[in-house]
C-alpha cells in the first residue's frame, strides 16, 4: 500500500486542494520546498537540535498513579506535551514552519488561533527566527485567552482580532487565507493543525509524528509492551495525528479521537463532526464539516477554544472511514470534571483540550483489566484556561 497522501493530496476520498486560483502556484512552492526540507538531513538536524534544546524533548511519559487508583482497572500514562516549551504541542510544529519559511526566503510569517497557543508558539518560534509575525484570533477566542493574547504581544507578534461570523477559529483561518493572498510573495502561513489545502496536512502531521514516536519507545519501556489504547483530544486534529501515526501499524492497539460535545446533540451546541457532520469542503479540504440544509458551514460550541472547529482533518476523516480510529465525544460539563480531576489527584492542570481526551478515560479505565495500559496525549497545560472555567463556575479571581 502506498504512503497516504498521494501525489494530489488525498487519503482516499479526503484532502485534496480547493482554494483560488491565486493561492495554486504558492502552495506549488510550498510542497516543492517541503519535499526538498524534510529529505534535507541538515534541515532535520537543525529542527531536531531545536526541539532538544529549546522545547525540551524528548517530554516524558508520566504513570498517573493516583488516577489509576482512582478509576480501577487499566493503569493510565500521560504522554507530557505541557511540559513543552510555551506549554503545549504547538511549538513542534510552529518551529519546523517556521524553519521553512526562512528556508523559503519568507521574512513574513501569519497563523491563526483559538486557544491562543498556537499563536504563542508562532510568535515564539518567530522571535527566536527574526521573522515578522502577525496573528489572527477571533475575537470571542481573544476574550477566553486573553493571557495567551498578552503572551503574544509580549513576543512581539501582532495579534489582529476578527469580529466576523461566530469570532473563533474558523473565523481566524478566514482572514489569515485573505493575508496570505494578499502578501504571497514576502509570507509563508503557518498553518496550526492537520488542515486545510494539500501539503499542509501531512506537513503538519509530520512535525507533530515526535510525540507518537517518542511515546511508543515510551511505553515499551515503560509498561514493558504496547498500551491497550492510546486516547487524544480532536479539534483540527493535529496533537491526535502526531500520537496516532505511530501505532497506526499495532492494529491491536485501540485508537480513540475525542471531539467536543459541547452542551447538546444540536447542531450549534456541539462540534462533533463525525456524529453530527456531512462530507463537504472547508479551508481548502474535502473532510466532515459541521453544515446546515442548505450546505452552509454551522456555527459550534465548546467549552474549550481549540476544539470548536466545524471541520477535522481530512487524515482523521479517512481513519474513521477505514476504521482504524473511533472517534467520541465528550461534554463541557465531562471536560470540566476531568479538568479538576487530574489537578487535585495528579497535581497537573490540564489545558480544556485534553481534558476532552481525560473524560473519555474516565468513561472507560476502568473496565480495562489491570495489566493494560492506556496512554493519553496530554496536549497542553490549562493555565490558559484557568480563568475561563472559574468564571464558568462563578468564581471570583
Amino acid at each position: 500500500m502506498k504512503p497516504l497522501p498521494d501525489e494530489r493530496g488525498y487519503f482516499g476520498a479526503w484532502g485534496g486542494r480547493f482554494v483560488p486560483e491565486t493561492l495554486m502556484a504558492p502552495l506549488e512552492e510550498l510542497a516543492a520546498a517541503w519535499e526538498e526540507a524534510r529529505r534535507d538531513r541538515t534541515f532535520r538536524r537543525e529542527l531536531d537540535e531545536l526541539l532538544a534544546s529549546y522545547c525540551g524533548r524528548p517530554t516524558p511519559l508520566s504513570l498517573a498513579a493516583r488516577l489509576t487508583e482512582h478509576l480501577g482497572g487499566g493503569r493510565i500514562y500521560l504522554k507530557r506535551e505541557d511540559l513543552c516549551h510555551t506549554g503545549a504541542h504547538k511549538i513542534n510544529n510552529a518551529l519546523g514552519q517556521c524553519l521553512l519559511a526562512r528556508r523559503m526566503g519568507k521574512p513574513r510569517v501569519i497563523a491563526e488561533t483559538g486557544a491562543g497557543q498556537h499563536g504563542v508558539a508562532v510568535a515564539t518560534a518567530a522571535a527566536l527566527l527574526g521573522l515578522e509575525c502577525r496573528i489572527y484570533m477571533g475575537t470571542e477566542d481573544e476574550r477566553r485567552q486573553a493571557l495567551n493574547v498578552y503572551r503574544m504581544k509580549l513576543l512581539g507578534a501582532e495579534v489582529v482580532g476578527v469580529d466576523a461570523g461566530s469570532r473563533t477559529l474558523k473565523d481566524a483561518i478566514n482572514e489569515s487565507l485573505r493575508d496570505w493572498v494578499t502578501n504571497v510573495k514576502s509570507t509563508h502561513y503557518v498553518l496550526g493543525s492537520v488542515l486545510g489545502p494539500h501539503p499542509y496536512p501531512v506537513m503538519v502531521r509530520t512535525f507533530q509524528s515526535v510525540i507518537g514516536a517518542e511515546a511508543l519507545l515510551q511505553i515499551r519501556e515503560r509498561h514493558r509492551g504496547l498500551p491497550r489504547l492510546v486516547v487524544a483530544c480532536v479539534g483540527g486534529g493535529s496533537n491526535a495525528a502526531g500520537m496516532f501515526t505511530a501505532f497506526i501499524p499495532h492494529r491491536n492497539v485501540e485508537l480513540v479521537g475525542v471531539e467536543a460535545g459541547g452542551r447538546g446533540t444540536t447542531l450549534g451546541e456541539h462540534a462533533a463532526r463525525f456524529s453530527g457532520g456531512a462530507p463537504g469542503v472547508l479551508h481548502g479540504t474535502r473532510t466532515y464539516v459541521l453544515q446546515d440544509q442548505d450546505g452552509l458551514t454551522a456555527p459550534t460550541h465548546s467549552v474549550s477554544a481549540g476544539l470548536d472547529y466545524p471541520a477535522v482533518g481530512p487524515e482523521h476523516a479517512f481513519w474513521h472511514d477505514t476504521r482504524r480510529v473511533s472517534y467520541a465525544r465528550v461534554s463541557d460539563r465531562e471536560a470540566l470534571a476531568a479538568f479538576h480531576l487530574l489537578s487535585e489527584l495528579e497535581g497537573i492542570v490540564p489545558a480544556l483540550e485534553p481534558a476532552h481526551a481525560l473524560a473519555y478515560v474516565c468513561r472507560v479505565a476502568g473496565k480495562l483489566p489491570r495489566g493494560e495500559a492506556v496512554l493519553v496525549c496530554l496536549s497542553g497545560r490549562g493555565d490558559k484556561d484557568v480563568s475561563e472555567v472559574a468564571a464558568l463556575e462563578g468564581v471570583a479571581l
